[in-house]
């Protein structure tokens, strides 16, 4: 099983990156899966060391996924690292081993320390659509701008229906950054 967390490194000056990134708990270790060419990547392969944080902000998976945004955080406790400040739990964690494909690396970590703030209650319908949504646009060069159209106007219904100002903020800023990629199609 998947499960859509913010990860949090840091580069080797110690420059933040946060990204959206799905994550395997396993009963001993955890698994991170980044593509190679990126960010994330490099600076979890250079440091031996990153963040997991499971959080209920939407808003948080947008802005880190399409506009690289550095997150408000505080520092890590176990590892060099920092911690996302909306993050409802973190696990910091250390790299075991390394594998993959070409494309795609699979870091085997355990976890060095494990932290709360609050209780993560789950997500609402909106919440994951927006999720969804966010995923999509950062994989517009996958579809063609029709089928882009028609998901995220499914999405957006279930937003509209059952999220509140926070998923439709969040929404909205997945519609603008869709919205420059088409006007460039």
């Amino acid at each position: 099983m998947i499960i859509e967390t913010i990860f949090s490194t840091q580069d080797e000056c110690g420059q933040p990156n946060f990204a959206p990134m799905g994550i395997c708990l396993g009963e001993n270790e955890i698994i991170v899966r980044p593509f190679r060419n990126t960010q994330t990547y490099h600076n979890l392969l250079t440091t031996g060391y990153g963040v997991v944080n499971f959080t209920d902000d939407v808003l948080a998976y947008v802005q880190s996924a399409l506009f690289n945004v550095v997150l408000p955080y505080f520092t890590a406790h176990a590892v060099p690292g920092i911690v996302f400040q909306g993050a409802c739990s973190w696990r910091e964690i250390e790299i075991i081993s390394q594998s993959g494909t070409l494309d795609r690396s699979e870091v085997h970590c355990r976890e060095r320390f494990r932290g709360w703030q609050k209780d993560f209650l789950g997500f609402c319908r909106a919440s994951n659509a927006v999720v969804e949504a966010t995923i999509l646009a950062t994989r517009l060069h996958l579809y063609s701008p029709a089928d882009v159209t028609k998901d995220l106007d499914s999405y957006e219904q279930i937003v509209n229906k059952t999220g509140d100002e926070k998923e439709q903020a969040a929404f909205q800023k997945i519609r603008e950054y869709v919205g420059k990629w088409m006007s460039y199609d």
